[in-house]
């Protein structure tokens, strides 16, 4: 078995755009020297790695988000929009939906983690999970998200489209 994440995919009201969506949701760029000069497919649902043995996929969900962007994940309600393979194979995430209106991007304060860089320099230096994090429509944010995730958008689309009905 791959790698197993749980994800938080925020939405918002926003004015109606040309997509007609009337909504924004929060993804986050991926921090590292290798994303570094990326913007589409290099930005991600703040989420990461649990074990289900330890620990409900919501659970790591909100913690993720806390560890990732230094601010707790919003309280409310979370709806489950399902789990979803990579293409690879290896890897699933579980991705929940909440109401993000209240939450500060101002306040984001990223997480980081060690590499070594250059590669077989022998030297750790430390790098943000993420380096930015931004409400966008979700055309935009289609183009930017990862594949791999890209089908929890259309999930979190359906789920609120279904909700205005």
């Amino acid at each position: 078995m791959g790698a197993v994440s749980a994800g938080i995919l925020l939405h918002r009201p926003a004015p109606e755009g040309p997509d007609g969506s009337g909504v924004q949701v929060l993804i986050a760029h991926m921090g590292g020297p290798f994303w570094a000069a990326k913007d589409a497919g290099a930005w991600s649902i703040p989420k990461g790695e649990f074990d289900p043995a330890d620990e409900s996929a919501r659970d790591a969900a909100r913690r993720e988000f806390a560890e990732e962007l230094g601010v707790p994940a919003p309280d409310g309600d979370y709806a489950e929009l399902g789990t979803f393979a990579y293409s690879s194979g290896r890897k699933t995430v579980t991705v929940f939906a909440a109401h993000g209106s209240a939450v500060d991007t101002d306040a984001f304060v990223y997480g980081e983690f060690a590499l070594e860089w250059p590669p077989r320099s022998g030297r750790m230096q430390s790098f943000p999970e993420v380096d930015r994090a931004e409400w966008m429509p979700p055309p935009e944010a289609r183009d930017r998200l990862v594949a791999g995730q890209r089908p929890a958008l259309d999930a979190l689309l359906r789920l609120l489209a279904a909700a205005s009905d």
